[in-house]
This record gives C-alpha cells, structure tokens and sequence, in this order.
C-alpha cells in the first residue's frame, strides 16, 4: 500500500526561530531570493501549516512584484520601494522567510516621517499572466504628464495649484526647496516665477484627484522566477 502523507496542521501564528520573529496570516514577509546578489522577495503570508509534530512550517504566501520583475519593467513614475500585489501565489519552506516588513497604501507611504529599508508601498495590483494593473489609470502631473513617484520632489502653483518637477521649470531641487511662491508658466507668463523658501515644495503628501490620468501601459519582457 502506498504511504499515505501526515496530516498538516493549520496554524494562525508561528514562531521563526531562526529569526526569532511570529508571523501571522496577513504579514509582509521578506523571502530569500533563489539567486545570489538579487534583493529579498516580498510576499503576504496567507496561510501557515505545519506537520503533526509542530514542526518543518510551510507558508502560502501571495508574492509582490517589484516594478523590474513585472511585464513592461521599471517606469520613470515608479518609488524605489514600490512593489505591486500579484496573483501569484506559492507554498513556501518558512525557513525561506528572511524578517517581516512593511507594505503600506500609497497614501499612507507619502506621510511617513521617514522611510526604513523594510518600509514598501502598493498602489497597484498585477495580473502576473497578462502584465495588466488594477488600477490601469493613475492621475498625472507636471509638464512632463507624469504620474506621482513619491522618492521625487514637487513644487506647487499658487494659482492653478498644478505640481511640477523641479527640473521641468528649469530650477534644482535644492533651489525648489528654497521656494516661498512659485508661479507656472502660465498662470504668471509676465513675471519670475521662482521666490524663496520652501512652503510649496512637496516630496510627501500626494494629491490623487487629477483631472488628466495615464494608461498603465505594458511591454513584453521575462519574469523573474521564484524560489521553490
């Protein structure tokens, strides 16, 4: 007779003793990377299990994309710590599990004080298959038509209240956050438009409600392969 597998218990929280850390259903996890010298994967733990005996855990985690792994790659709008919430699902070794980490909203990534090598933020969800985004739209700023990435300071029109890239009105960041009034080209076509001091620089507080947005386009490029 074939021998039949142990029955594998369902557990809420777990102990990682190698990392001397309990996860939990819903934790954002850092997982070691299959290949050596590339970044740890990033993954939402879903369920926990372990044998009859409490031990060898396993987890179902749902993985995050980083923009370089996804179809159509890394954009000009996309933050450094950005990370896109998949369909890809996969049963893990928990031994795999590196530490906990955080992915917060959007919103609540742009008010962060400061951001800590395990601070994330998503804004997208992935279809890793079709290379499509949910949303497919995002609002757009600036000249340049871009969306908000949240690593990039902005300045603000005091007229039209419109956000603009430092570079695309012809000043340096450093000069930007120096800014005390600042008017676009063409709501003060007559005068300077740069004034000292920094009440209208913004590398924080995004503001989503544009009335122009852009299509979240995709190209073909490979994925990159998990671990297991």
């Amino acid at each position: 007779m074939p021998k039949q597998k142990a029955p594998r218990k369902q557990l809420k929280s777990y102990k990682l003793k190698h990392i001397n850390k309990t996860i939990q259903d819903g934790d954002a996890v850092l997982m070691r990377s299959s290949e050596p010298g590339k970044p740890s994967y990033v993954a939402r733990v879903e369920a926990i299990e372990t044998d009859a005996r409490g031990s060898h855990a396993k987890v179902r985690v749902r993985w995050y994309y980083r923009p370089e792994e996804s179809i159509g790659g890394r954009r000009q709008f996309h933050g450094a710590k950005e990370v896109f919430l998949s369909d890809h699902f996969d049963f893990q070794s928990a031994d795999t599990i590196e530490g906990k980490c955080k992915v917060h909203s959007f919103s609540s990534y742009t008010k962060l004080d400061s951001v800590g090598n395990d601070d994330f933020f998503c804004r997208f969800e992935y279809n890793s298959a079709t290379g499509a985004f949910d949303p497919d739209r995002v609002a757009v700023f600036c000249k340049c038509e871009m969306p908000y990435n949240p690593d990039d300071l902005m300045v603000q029109c005091e007229e039209c209240s419109e956000w603009f890239h430092p570079s695309c009105i012809g000043t340096t960041i450093e000069e930007a956050k120096k800014l005390d009034n600042f008017y676009c080209e063409e709501c003060s076509p007559q005068q300077q438009n740069l004034h000292n001091s920094n009440s209208t620089s913004k590398n924080r507080d995004a503001k989503v409600n544009g009335k122009r947005s852009l299509e979240v386009t995709k190209s073909k490029i490979k994925h990159t392969k998990r671990p297991g």
